[in-house]
């Protein structure tokens, strides 16, 4: 195992930021809150060289491109506050599913899943393969990051979907929906044969980060030499409060003990028609609020929900536009925030580590 990083070039007070980092997992403030200052996935918002490849899966999985593309849309950023330059190889928001055997498109930034389940009983269709090809393409992404990456940038591991979200892919929204009253049993079955292979999946490219120095991070951005994981399962937003608790609730008691660092990645007021049941689970350090758009924003209308996970003992991390900054710190405590602000300006990025550290 490797010595552990310290720091990065294109970023010298990485020690620091770490401990500011570690000082919001125990509800402490060494300073000033953590704060981000780049959207989810902004590194990948440019493709280049359209024409190079046949298909959209070849770009998908053409090493060099996407290591070219990575370090192209790190350079002249200053990397201020808590924003670290980190690679985490990515082919969509199913690969794992994909690692069982369910089949995808893959879109310009995205990919879909092709539901190839006619029932949850069809359980030998979901079988996990080290063999398979988004696993082995995944490792690849990552040794090859770990190899050059030198002592530029971190690198993270895939997002992870099992359980419910996992089942879904393989079955599709609507007909899984069906299944919880046709046949709820096979709908357990189903979401446990898509769990099983979760500890191994993470621990494998957990691991393989943990024997380079590197923390544990991946597309949340928010690394942690203690071991993390983001579970985040979307398809609750469709199930009642007794359907959460029957369907969702066990594996992600399970999943949330394989990590010592978790963030819930609470997507929408669908899912957090569940936030009583998640912040139960003591695994849970922090929950990730995604509010939406339209007729969700602006943030003040989710303080009460953003106080809720407060009082609980848990960090929240929040995106905030920058007009919403003054009125969030006037009526939000600091404690447990770790903010998300989306701004590219030096100067006012520089304004801003200002100001919160007058956030008391």
């Amino acid at each position: 195992m490797r010595k552990r990083i310290t720091n990065l070039s294109t970023k010298p007070d990485f020690e620091q930021c770490m401990k500011r980092i570690e000082a919001w997992y125990g509800s402490d403030i060494i300073d000033r809150v953590p704060v981000r200052f780049s959207a989810h996935n902004a590194e990948y918002g440019k493709i280049y060289e359209k024409d190079r490849w046949s298909t959209l899966k070849e770009r998908w999985f053409d090493v060099e491109y996407q290591l070219e593309n990575f370090e192209k849309g790190i350079i002249g950023n200053p990397f201020l506050g808590e924003t670290f330059p980190a690679y985490w190889p990515n082919l969509g928001p199913n690969a794992y599913p994909c690692m069982l055997g369910c089949e995808v498109e893959y879109g310009d930034v995205t990919t879909w899943a092709k539901h190839g389940l006619k029932s949850c009983r069809e359980l030998d269709k979901v079988r996990f393969s080290r063999e398979n090809e988004v696993f082995k393409k995944l490792e690849e992404l990552t040794y090859a990051a770990l190899e050059r990456c030198g002592d530029r940038y971190i690198v993270g591991f895939t997002d992870i979907h099992p359980g419910i979200d996992c089942a879904d892919a393989f079955r599709g929204t609507q007909e899984l929906c069906m299944d919880l009253y046709d046949d709820p049993e096979g709908v357990k079955e189903l979401v446990a044969r898509c769990s099983a292979d979760f500890e191994f999946v993470w621990g494998h490219f957990n691991g393989i980060l943990q024997e380079h120095g590197h923390p544990s991070n991946t597309w949340i951005n928010i690394p942690s030499f203690d071991p993390l994981y983001i579970p985040g399962p979307d398809m609750s937003a469709m199930l009642s409060n007794g359907q959460f608790r029957e369907f969702v609730l066990p594996s992600l008691r399970e999943e949330v003990k394989a990590a010592s660092r978790v963030i819930f990645h609470l997507d929408g007021k669908g899912v957090a028609n569940h936030i009583d049941d998640i912040l139960e689970v003591s695994e849970i350090n922090a929950v990730q609020w995604v509010q939406g758009v339209g007729a969700d924003e602006p943030i003040m209308q989710w303080i009460p929900l953003i106080e809720k996970i407060q009082r609980a003992g848990k960090g929240v991390v929040i995106d905030l536009k920058i007009n919403e900054l003054e009125g969030f710190i006037e009526k939000v405590k600091p404690i447990g925030i770790y903010l998300c602000i989306s701004s590219s300006d030096e100067d006012e990025q520089r304004a801003i580590l200002r100001r919160l550290l007058k956030w008391k």
